[in-house]
């Protein structure tokens, strides 16, 4: 992905590109890209040792999802080598190399540099942990100079904390682009 981007776009400046491939090659991207080929229904089809309703859990799963595609990627790169893999790779993130281009995904690094201009700083704390362990959702706030300013929900303590960014640029008066990608 840093080859393809920096290809793509060799007038944006390192930081930029970056932000984008942080993104693009994420745990929920990776999800996102797995559900696209279908990843999970093929777990389900071959999973035959596990459990009916354990195997309908873990085919849904953004985190089972994301390894199941990074161990696919992995074979096909093992078994195939780098060359005859890159585009079909690059291709298959394509959608996610646009989302990124087009849309703000990182309201923590967001809200960081905000405040490092103000000569503050962020500190995120997890207020609630709901549901069981395969299914958690996290609440997390950000705190200002001692003061809560955002909290925000999500089925990652990353995820809450960015939602808990987001609404305190918010209430910061910051201009925030768009919503993070869905998962």
């Amino acid at each position: 992905m840093a080859r393809e981007l920096y290809e793509r776009y060799p007038d944006f400046t390192e930081g930029r590109l970056a932000k984008i491939r942080s993104h693009v090659v994420s745990r929920q991207s990776c999800a996102v890209v797995a559900r696209q080929l279908e990843l999970g229904k093929e777990l389900a089809v071959r999973g035959d040792d596990i459990p009916a309703e354990e195997l309908d859990r873990l085919s849904r799963n953004r985190n089972v999802l994301a390894a199941l595609l990074e161990a696919a990627l992995a074979a096909l790169f093992l078994e195939h080598g780098f060359e005859k893999v890159e585009q079909p790779i690059v291709k298959a993130f394509a959608g996610r190399i646009d989302y990124a281009l087009t849309s703000h995904v990182d309201y923590k690094t967001e809200l960081q540099e905000a405040l490092a201009r103000r000569g503050q700083a962020v500190n995120y704390s997890v207020l609630e942990v709901d549901g069981p362990p395969h299914d958690r959702r996290f609440t997390c706030a950000a705190t200002i100079d001692g003061e809560q300013l955002g909290v925000g929900n999500g089925e990652s303590k990353k995820a809450a904390e960015q939602e808990a960014a987001k609404a305190t640029l918010q209430k910061l008066g910051v201009e925030v682009s768009a919503t993070m990608p869905e998962t």
